[in-house]
């Protein structure tokens, strides 16, 4: 009979399409006492890299993953057991796993959480995990996608429904996206929440998204509770145009890598399978035209068209902003444009991609207020 005193440290799921991670360092050593939160080890999974936290407060008795081994999700990485619990019997514990352990099967796309979902005429794709009342729309940024979330979508789900939309032009929605206004997109998140029959919902915005999410609020406000802004458009000037133009005309990883690790404060973050990932997307037909025809909509080359920041005071709806203080594509400065009452974070050492850098600290951000 298995001691219910020892708990596995598994190789963790992030994001649906995630199958598998390569350990890459451990941050701690056997015989440490692990608070929840605490960093244990850094994986690299085919989207970027992570550190896995401690999940359960415990003694850290035995690493069983190796650095550079690669270990399918659910995988024996580690055990925490407190001291009374003999060596032999965490030995058979991990034995145990090992022999009882059994890789999930490949998941397909079609098969992997991913639905499609015709709104205002065009496809849209979208993730969703949950089933509570309370619904929570994740946006992501311009030449992003649903993947952006993958390690926020799945700790909200624990008390909502949440779901992770392709914009059209992004992702595998439509490469339609007609005007590609602030406002059109905004549209479609509102006609996708119709769609789905979803009366009312909290967003959670980054970056581009974050002004749609923003303008969704402002249109239709008796529908929207509340707002989680993640280094947002529209609240200011200054917008790194050099970016967004480059990012739109890249055709080579020598062009995409060195803009895209203008995301992150941790250049190490964008890995070569991300690097993969951004080209094949922008080699779908359309994919050039949409980007440049949003792109356009909401900077000129140099600055960006669109400040929402004064309309704000409109909103009755708690309304949150989280910026990394590091972000080289939109300055954290902006967040000193918005109205007095709504929460502010500046996270420090941080780039753009926020949520994806500081996941211990913006996930209980975004926990807090939107429950």
């Amino acid at each position: 009979m298995s001691d219910d005193r020892i708990i596995a440290i598994t190789m963790p799921k992030w994001g649906l399409s995630m199958q598998e991670g390569k350990v890459m360092e451990w941050l701690v050593e056997e015989g440490t006492e692990l608070s929840m939160g605490d960093d244990v080890v850094d994986i690299e999974t085919e989207k970027i890299a992570n550190t896995f936290e401690a999940l359960d407060p415990g003694l850290f008795r035995k690493r069983v993953a190796a650095p550079d081994e690669i270990l399918p999700i659910g995988a024996l990485l580690g055990v925490i057991a407190p001291a009374e619990v003999s060596d032999a019997d965490v030995a058979a514990f991990i034995a145990e796993f090992q022999a009882n352990y059994v890789p999930p099967e490949p998941e397909e796309e079609e098969g992997s959480g991913y639905e499609n979902i015709e709104v205002n005429g065009q496809r849209i794709r979208y993730s969703k995990m949950g089933e509570a009342a309370r619904s929570i729309i994740l946006i992501h940024g311009f030449g992003g996608d649903a993947e952006r979330w993958l390690f926020t979508q799945q700790p909200l789900a624990a008390e909502s429904t949440v779901y992770a939309v392709d914009l059209p032009g992004h992702g595998q929605s439509t490469k339609d996206v007609g005007d590609g206004t602030v406002k059109s997109l905004a549209e479609t998140v509102i006609g996708f929440m119709d769609a789905l029959e979803i009366g009312a919902a909290y967003l959670v915005g980054h970056s581009l998204g974050g002004a749609v999410a923003l303008q969704a609020a402002l249109d239709a406000s008796d529908r929207i509770e509340g707002l989680s802004l993640i280094a947002p458009a529209a609240l200011g000037g200054e917008i790194n145009a050099e970016y967004i133009n480059g990012f739109v005309a890249a055709k080579s990883r020598k062009e995409i890598k060195p803009l895209l690790q203008q995301l992150v404060a941790d250049k190490a973050l964008i890995n070569r399978s991300l690097i993969n990932d951004i080209l094949q997307f922008k080699r779908i037909d359309g994919v050039t035209e949409a980007l440049t025809t949003i792109s356009g909509q909401f900077q000129d080359g140099t600055q960006q068209t669109q400040n929402l920041a004064a309309q704000m005071e409109e909103l009755e709806m708690p309304v949150q902003v989280i910026w990394g203080s590091k972000d080289e594509i939109i300055p954290a400065s902006h967040a000193n444009n918005v109205p007095d009452g709504v929460d502010v974070h500046i996270l420090e050492g941080y780039g753009h991609l926020v949520q994806l850098e500081a996941v211990s600290e913006v996930n209980p951000l975004l926990l807090a207020h939107a429950s």
